[in-house]
């Protein structure tokens, strides 16, 4: 969200930053909000594991004094449930994807952001000011946005998947040499799309349409996988993978016979979000963490390094134009326009668990 994931070593950057010129901002914040519910001079935060790394971390304690603590996890669902659980009371700071925050929102677990205590917030692009699944930012920033699509190894298939109908026409190719996210809303969505259908249908006879295809190209798939895909696929075991954008995009920069493609007919266009759980116990700690990353040159050399596709303006400004004209990384409108955002689709999710439940049986 499932997303978006090997930031770790590819981040040893950040102490070769020049942050001299937010770093009296940062301590401001921490000195004029303290509050004494928690440790002041420790942060827990609760990520996915491509957003965490110890430089980066390092960086921050540097800059506010702050030592930060990341546990990682590897899918929105996990998250929520240790949350729902009263296992997340510990952080301070949560990384669930856009439509998870409508549903933590729902289910009362985040606290609102004070606007005033945000520095950089007129850095973002207008489109992540006030987004549809949390207008004006009530509750989460963006951190990170992209699409789902699919990476190929273009030496090995002549002929590049351009829709996801791609994984059915050609199953003999792809025996046992590709991989889907493991993740139900993007792999049942998929289908969804190339049927015709929305991401979010919330129809069971178009949902039972999308498993009975899944089940008929079940045979050929190594692994529903959200990670290790990418060692995989390095290796030549692999063909193809579905995977986010930020994976299809570090991958390529690191052997540029793999090619990430966003499927015709449309994907999913989601963003990674940061917010602050109603339990955190250091709350300006949070604040200083959220300044200290919509600073615009630590956007963009984030962007930069990891391949993602920053949400702050100010600092994709600072990007260079081979990356400002990436086409996977900020794909134009015509593209976005046929992509769709998960949202919650409330009880009828028992439909999509109960058939992602057969197709993994």
């Amino acid at each position: 969200m499932t997303r978006r994931r090997e930031f770790i070593k590819k981040m040893a950057l950040l102490s070769s930053l020049s942050l001299s010129s937010c770093g009296w901002r940062l301590a401001n914040v921490s000195a004029n909000h303290f509050t004494s519910s928690g440790k002041s001079d420790e942060l827990y935060i609760y990520t996915w594991s491509q957003y965490t790394d110890q430089q980066l971390l390092s960086t921050f304690t540097t800059q506010t004094g702050i030592k930060v603590l990341a546990d990682p996890f590897d899918s929105n669902d996990v998250m929520l449930a240790r949350l729902q659980a009263g296992g997340g009371g510990t952080y301070s700071i949560i990384y669930p994807s856009d439509y998870m925050v409508q549903k933590m929102v729902e289910k009362n677990l985040l606290a609102e952001i004070n606007h005033e205590r945000l520095i950089g917030l007129e850095n973002l692009f207008t489109q992540f000011k006030n987004p549809i699944y949390d207008p004006n930012n009530r509750y989460s920033l963006p951190f990170n946005w992209g699409t789902t699509g699919l990476v190929y190894n273009s030496e090995k298939l002549e002929t590049p998947p351009e829709d996801w109908e791609y994984l059915w026409q050609n199953q003999q190719k792809l025996y046992k040499r590709m991989t889907l996210l493991n993740d139900v809303r993007e792999v049942m969505g998929a289908t969804l799309k190339m049927l015709g259908y929305s991401y979010n249908s919330q129809n069971e006879i178009e949902i039972k349409a999308a498993y009975e295809k899944l089940r008929s190209l079940k045979p050929v798939i190594a692994a529903f996988d959200t990670d290790a895909w990418q060692n995989q696929m390095l290796a030549g075991d692999l063909l193809l993978a579905m995977c986010y954008s930020a994976d299809g995009v570090k991958i390529s920069k690191e052997n540029p016979k793999f090619k990430y493609v966003i499927p015709r007919s449309g994907s999913s266009l989601w963003t990674d979000t940061i917010v602050i759980p109603k339990t955190a116990p250091n709350i300006p700690g949070a604040y200083s963490w959220i300044n200290f990353l919509m600073q615009p040159d630590v956007a963009a050399e984030i962007s930069r390094r990891l391949n993602i596709s920053t949400p702050n303006r100010a600092g994709f400004e600072q990007l260079p134009q081979e990356i400002q004209y990436n086409t996977s990384l900020f794909p134009p409108q015509a593209i976005l326009d046929k992509c769709e955002r998960l949202t919650p689709v409330g009880e009828f999710e028992e439909v999509y668990e109960r058939y992602w439940t057969q197709l993994l049986a």
